[in-house]
């Protein structure tokens, strides 16, 4: 798998008739080893790890209708009121970030009404925080540490 920018960390990594699978320590269970997976694996363990987030508040691929259609979140973290506080949009290394991935989490943002949103593509990282009175977000140079 590529190199990301965030810190190393040790997985759980399995193979079976020529394809791996990551253990998923949000979901408990072990999960196709895509691109995008890989990202989504980092990013988890770097909110729980560097940010101090409690795993029993992240949920990944979170159903939700939008225009009659479902969607799934890649992650979504709740504060301790049940509330999405932070919602995360994985994308493979190898995508670039464009209008289109923070258009995709603002869609989702208007359903579930987080209060920051983080896109990344494990190599370039967008931390923004919402302005809901303004209706517009501020770019930030991280997402806060978890704070009970």
């Amino acid at each position: 798998m590529h190199p990301l920018n965030l810190p190393t960390y040790k997985f759980k990594i399995k193979s079976n008739e020529n394809k791996y699978f990551i253990f998923d320590i949000v979901r408990k269970k072990y999960v196709s080893l895509t691109p995008e997976e890989w990202v989504r694996q980092h990013i988890v363990r770097y909110l729980v790890e560097e940010k101090k987030y409690p795993i029993s508040l992240i949920t990944i691929e979170k159903k939700l209708t939008i225009n009659k259609l479902t969607k799934r979140t890649d992650i979504v973290v709740f504060n301790t009121d049940g509330l999405p506080h932070i919602i995360v949009e994985c994308k493979a290394a190898s995508v670039n970030i464009n209008q289109d991935a923070f258009d995709q989490i603002a869609r989702y943002n208007l359903k579930l009404k987080a209060n920051y949103l983080f896109v990344s593509n494990g190599l370039n990282h967008y931390y923004c925080k919402m302005d809901i009175e303004n209706e517009t977000y501020i770019f930030l140079e991280t997402i806060p540490k978890y704070n009970s």
